[in-house]
């Protein structure tokens, strides 16, 4: 029995959109569950999946809380 774990961030995809949506989560759930019948012949119904939402302020990159790192890459110049 697979337990699949993703990760997202508590952000909205598209402006106006504080989070990840009820759609979108079922379309991920979807998608892995798919993969792992197709790579390990799962079946869908032993696949669990679980959607682990972060807060932006709960991560970080390149040694930076993620919304400082954001705002650094966008002053540099392109």
């Amino acid at each position: 029995m697979p337990i699949v774990t993703i990760q997202i961030t508590r952000e909205g995809t598209q402006p106006g959109i504080a989070s990840v949506t009820a759609k979108e989560k079922a379309q991920l759930i979807k998608g892995a569950s798919q993969l792992l019948l197709d790579v390990l012949h799962k079946p869908l119904e032993a696949t669990f999946v679980v959607i682990d939402e972060v807060d932006t302020e709960n991560w970080g990159w390149g040694g930076l809380p993620v919304n400082e790192y954001r705002k650094q890459r966008a002053l540099k110049p392109g």
